[in-house]
């Protein structure tokens, strides 16, 4: 395919406000694509060059695109500028300068050019990048050169989310059944361009073939959540209860000596955290395996275990060796995915708890997570007061005899966290989709509020439930202004449904974690809306900490939870 003919679908993809069209455009563009470009495509529209846990970057600053700007298009600097400061976009501006050009390029061609820009490092990189970008911008027509100034900024903006892919990828097979498969397909490996090339090269059953594999994370269960320990019981009958940890959820894949570490979004985080490699390499027996659990910093003369701020202080790229001094880790291991070529996915949390034990030598580092096995309610609840004592979360029960459900939520794993036994005292993960300029105070950071979203599973679209406007410092308002202007777009995004319009949307992209008094019935808010327009919101919400880098827009609260939290505040109050 020819590299103008995809940035034409972008055009399409990029004026679209409606979830129905997106699906469509983007089966279409799958169904004219070869089994050769379908994963590169798939990447590029996603604003990446591989899944986000291969950690390639581009490395390219505005000021950098800048330069190869105007190299590319024989202008001065000045006159770069110029026009991006009129244009606002760095896409336009390369639009503008670079009229009248090739349209040479394939997708391939295109792909392996910012592949090896990304590549690129070592003395005099940043000149190399400048000169390789440059060469490619010549080549290319002005809406081709657009999407690449876009792309190497990270400012594509299409908003083309995993479960629109897999939904357009069986839509574009002319059976949205298809979904399913393709799902549990990339539930294994994590990565959408693997499977879109194994189904258009091996059809379905190459598809249905695909396993579990040491190097590719599984995307993480979830769990479901009740408000007691009668309604745990009831459920599952006989239970595992496991302490919930408040700390960073990591899945560790050792292959002999090589290790690995991804985080919740699929991230890859091993250099951050050495002790745990080396632990792994020393006292995991299994020559290879894949283990889940929760890294938290600790005291190592005292055994506390640090809150979640302290935490995720360790999650950085620089600094880290004299942070691991201060802030050494702990990993409660609490998952056995895979060991030496067996798949324990499809195993019973019993099978699996007894073997990852056994795995594990005695040492200071990894250990598993506490655990007992109960059909007690009042047994639980001595456990959920002990462990709220300690400074953990609460409590996770786990059906005895269910597999490992790979990137679902269900009742497999059950949560109680302090604020399901009262009022509303739990946060909730919410996405921005767009936000109000500051007022008055707030007239200076340019950000006054933002607009909050949960996840709606069934549409795959995020539906409105508060405005933020407390919480944040005056930098992080600062910061939220830099941020979100990265991702603005000129419409309401396809995948947002909302009656409230914002001064500015944004793609919905980034996590933040909230705080309110109670949720309401609220006709302003699209969550959970009923006949009568009537939706649920948080009264009172404020922020809890900044972005969430740790989640991605789908791991915001569902509107399901939102729900099941409103009818549980009630029954606490009826009482």
């Amino acid at each position: 395919m020819k590299f103008a003919r995809l940035t034409g679908y972008f055009e399409e993809l990029e004026a679209t406000s409606k979830r129905l069209e997106m699906f469509e455009i983007l089966a279409r563009l799958f169904n004219e694509a070869s089994a050769k470009d379908i994963d590169k495509i798939i990447y590029l529209s996603q604003g990446q060059l591989l899944p986000p846990f291969k950690n390639i970057e581009m490395g390219m600053s505005e000021k950098l695109l800048i330069k190869a700007l105007s190299d590319a298009s024989q202008s001065p600097t000045k006159k770069v500028e110029e026009v991006f400061r009129k244009t606002g976009d760095l896409g336009e501006t390369a639009e503008e300068l670079l009229k009248n050009r090739g349209e040479g390029l394939s997708v391939g061609k295109a792909y392996d050019e910012l592949t090896d820009i990304a590549h690129t490092g070592g003395t005099g990189s940043v000149e190399k990048k400048i000169s390789l970008l440059s060469n490619l911008l010549r080549g290319t027509s002005s809406n081709e050169a657009k999407y690449i100034a876009r792309f190497v900024l990270g400012r594509l903006r299409l908003g083309v989310g995993d479960p629109t892919v897999l939904e357009a990828l069986a839509l574009s097979k002319g059976d949205r059944g298809l979904r399913q498969e393709l799902e549990r397909a990339y539930n294994l490996c994590s990565d959408l361009g693997l499977v879109a090339k194994t189904l258009l090269e091996k059809n379905m059953e190459g598809v249905r073939k695909l396993r579990i594999q040491v190097g590719y994370p599984v995307r993480m269960a979830l769990c479901e959540r009740v408000p007691s320990s009668e309604e745990i019981i009831e459920k599952m009958g006989k239970t595992a209860v496991e302490a919930k940890y408040d700390g960073l959820r990591i899945q560790i894949h050792k292959d002999g000596n090589n290790v690995d570490m991804f985080s919740r979004n699929l991230e890859r985080t091993t250099h951050m955290f050495p002790e745990i490699t080396a632990a792994v390499k020393t006292h995991i027996t299994a020559k290879k395996a894949i283990l889940e659990g929760e890294a938290l910093a600790y005291n190592e003369t005292t055994g506390e275990l640090f809150p979640f701020q302290i935490t995720m202080q360790r999650k950085r790229k620089h600094g880290i060796s004299e942070l691991a001094k201060e802030y050494p880790l702990k990993f409660f291991a609490f998952e056995l995915l895979y060991a030496d070529n067996e798949d324990y996915t499809e195993k019973s949390y019993a099978e699996r708890r007894a073997k990852l034990e056994s795995l594990i030598k005695k040492n200071p580092v990894i250990e598993p997570a506490e655990m007992f096995i109960t059909d007690n309610p009042k047994k639980i609840n001595e456990y959920f007061d002990e462990a709220i004592e300690r400074g953990l979360e609460g409590v996770v029960a786990k059906r005895l005899d269910a597999p490992y459900s790979a990137g679902a939520r269900n009742f497999n794993w059950i949560k109680l966290k302090r604020s399901y036994r009262g009022e509303l005292a739990d946060t909730i993960d919410v996405c921005i989709v767009g936000y109000f300029r500051g007022r008055g105070a707030r007239a200076k950071f340019g950000v006054g509020a933002l607009l909050g979203a949960v996840y709606d599973e069934k549409t795959d679209s995020f539906k409105t439930v508060s405005k933020v406007g407390s919480g944040f410092t005056e930098d992080e308002f600062s910061e939220l202004k830099k941020i979100l202007d990265g991702i603005a777009i000129k419409h309401k995004h396809p995948r947002v449904d909302s009656v409230i319009e914002p001064d500015v949307w944004v793609e919905p992209r980034y996590v933040v974690t909230v705080t309110a008094d109670e949720i309401t019935r609220s006709p302003l808010h699209t969550a959970g809306k009923d006949r009568e327009g009537i939706g649920y919101a948080l009264r009172f919400p404020r922020a809890v900490g900044f972005i969430r880098t740790d989640k991605k827009p789908e791991d915001a609260n569902s509107v399901k939870e939102i729900i099941e939290i409103s009818n549980q505040q009630k029954k606490v109050k009826v009482g």
